[in-house]
């Protein structure tokens, strides 16, 4: 039975090791090609570990490419779009957990519907509104249609309800006003759950890509997916190694910031659970 149990474990061990390594190597290739040489990168031979390293594509791009508007871009509407889904699916969820008001889990299941509306039917009104409103090419038309976030909403309002009930009650009594209860007692005890909340919208945001294309047309308005776009208008040919160098520039930020809040994250959905 051991040796049984062994040879299982065996098993799972290599086809994990197998998933992984599928999952890891595109993006150990990305960085192994942005830091080979035009001769080495077009070679007929698979070389992991380039042979003679250099920076000169990531010099190339930033110099050749308007990368810096593309950061620049892109870090202040994915701030935008985050703190705005932080803000807006915290107060909504803390609505739905602790207040008591008539249709409140209709409200609540008509807003998670939106989840499983598609991007393409929203697509067009809100182009239409953004256009009316002269927002093209501007931050807020990025930022402003993705304020709201039902994930967000949900996942908070399942970890409130994990809070015992008495917990509100008491603060009432003693005084203590909702925004208080909210940010004195609510926040500080749903901190993980925040934090998790904040790394995923702050991801899913930075690798927007089709809304900005739709919105950002100014070469200068662009930011980090639309602009790796401008390597693939040419032939390609020796824009490989910048092309790689600039998608590994633009990996980094949300690699950084899923390691750092790893823990969070997964602490967020356990103990959201599924009460309610």
């Amino acid at each position: 039975m051991r040796l049984k149990n062994l040879s299982i474990g065996l098993f799972l061990s290599v086809i994990l090791a197998l998933v992984c390594g599928a999952i890891v190597f595109p993006v150990v290739w990305m960085v192994s090609s942005a830091l080979k040489t035009p001769q080495e990168l077009f070679s007929d031979t698979i070389v992991i570990i380039p042979r003679q390293p250099t920076l000169q594509n990531f010099v190339q791009a930033w110099r050749s490419y308007g990368i810096a508007h593309w950061f620049v871009n892109s870090a202040a509407t994915s701030l935008g779009i985050m703190v705005g889904q932080v803000l807006t699916s915290l107060l909504a969820a803390y609505a739905f957990a602790a207040f008591e008001f008539r249709g409140r889990n209709a409200l609540f299941m008509l807003f998670l519907g939106s989840m499983v509306v598609p991007f393409q039917v929203t697509m067009v009104p809100n182009y239409i509104l953004v256009s009316r409103m002269k927002l093209l090419d501007t931050w807020w038309a990025v930022i402003l249609p993705n304020l709201p976030n039902a994930f967000g909403v949900f996942l908070l309002r399942q970890h409130f309800l994990t809070f015992p009930r008495d917990l509100f009650d008491a603060a009432k009594l003693d005084g203590a006003s909702s925004w208080t209860v909210l940010w004195r007692i609510v926040l500080p005890l749903a901190k993980a759950s925040v934090a998790a909340i904040t790394i995923l919208f702050l991801l899913d945001a930075w690798n927007m890509y089709f809304w900005p294309l739709l919105v950002l047309k100014e070469p200068t308005a662009r930011t980090i997916p639309i602009g790796l776009q401008q390597f693939i208008d040419y032939e390609m040919g020796h824009r490989w190694g910048p092309f790689m160098a600039t998608a590994t520039m633009a990996s980094l930020p949300v690699l950084v910031a899923y390691a750092l809040a790893q823990r969070q994250i997964v602490n967020a959905y356990i103990t959201s659970g599924l009460k309610g």
